[in-house]
């Protein structure tokens, strides 16, 4: 192999490794943000798959992929609304609503697949987003050429990883959701309204969620397929974790995610059982997790509603 030929290799693995943890980056940013505000959302998975089918169902019905992320930002707050006022209002178990909503969305797209598109596995092909070629990256070496030619969701990701942590930890709002997620006796005691920041988290986690659905089925296929969330709602709750509820954090465990799924589908060239290479990704992450569990410190009032006068 000359340099050139593995220069344009590593261009392209790590191009892919920007597309492959896109998805994992958004939802694990809205579980950054659910759980620094005290709630714990195991619905990730859930919230992707719808994002993912109402964006395919909404560009199928208006050629307009745009209104298909729309549509799955409203979906997937949407659903991080229910999850939140359940927690709160009925104080319903955290973690039961989450798999309730996994469940649901799997069989929910399941049939509206057959209700639309007359087919169990998959839709027809619908209107994706366009590719963006920023003119000024192709004169950056070697970055330039990862960085260009992506849909416009990519780019709103690292956005979104910036101003996510300038939120959280540069501005009054951040420093309040992350007092709810620690104290929230001490940060009610000084007149934070506790439940509407708690509300407005958890529905910009579950936005987050639908976005990354949106960009599987408008940015990566162009159509939905059964179940094509795939566990990537478990590995952005992982993401989260290793990240240590931290969106450059979040964003850096995604990337590694996202590197370690790109290798895999290079390697499963090279004549290994390809069962084998692609449980590489998630066996990876049980590693991870179990060397850096032990380092990292979650928002001491995740997942514990707080009810006044307690």
């Amino acid at each position: 192999m000359t340099d050139v030929d593995l220069a344009a290799l590593i261009v392209s693995l790590l191009s892919s490794t920007i597309r492959i943890s896109t998805p994992l980056a958004l939802s694990s940013i809205g579980e950054v943000l659910t759980e620094r505000a005290g709630i714990v959302n195991l619905g990730l998975e859930g919230q992707i798959l719808m994002g993912a089918f109402v964006a395919a169902v909404a560009s199928h019905y208006t050629g307009n992929p745009y209104l298909g992320v729309l549509a799955a930002l409203l979906v997937g707050a949407l659903m991080g609304l229910i999850h939140v006022l359940f927690a709160l209002k009925f104080h319903a178990s955290q973690i039961v609503i989450g798999v309730a909503n996994n469940i649901f969305a799997l069989g929910f797209t399941t049939v509206g697949l057959v209700a639309i598109w007359s087919n169990r596995g998959k839709s027809d092909a619908v209107t994706g987003l366009p590719i963006i070629k920023i003119p000024f990256l192709d004169t950056i070496p070697v970055l330039g050429p990862i960085l260009n030619n992506h849909t416009i969701i990519v780019y709103l990701m690292l956005a979104i990883t910036v101003l996510s942590w300038l939120v959280l930890f540069r501005t009054n709002i951040g420093l309040r959701l992350r007092s709810i997620g620690e104290n929230p006796k001490a940060a009610a005691t000084v007149g934070i309204n506790i439940e509407r920041l708690q509300i407005w988290a958890v529905c910009t986690g579950g936005a987050l969620s639908g976005m990354a659905g949106s960009y599987l089925s408008l940015s990566d296929l162009n159509l939905f397929s059964r179940n094509m969330s795939a566990g990537r709602g478990f590995i952005a709750l992982a993401a989260t974790i290793l990240g240590n509820w931290n969106p450059f954090g979040a964003l850096g465990a995604s990337m590694i995610f996202g590197f370690l799924d790109a290798m895999q589908i290079r390697l499963q060239a090279s004549g290994f059982p390809s069962q084998f290479i692609q449980m590489i990704p998630y066996v990876l992450v049980i590693v991870l997790l179990a060397g850096v569990v032990r380092k990292v410190h979650a928002p001491a009032a995740a997942g514990k509603v707080y009810e006044k006068g307690t």
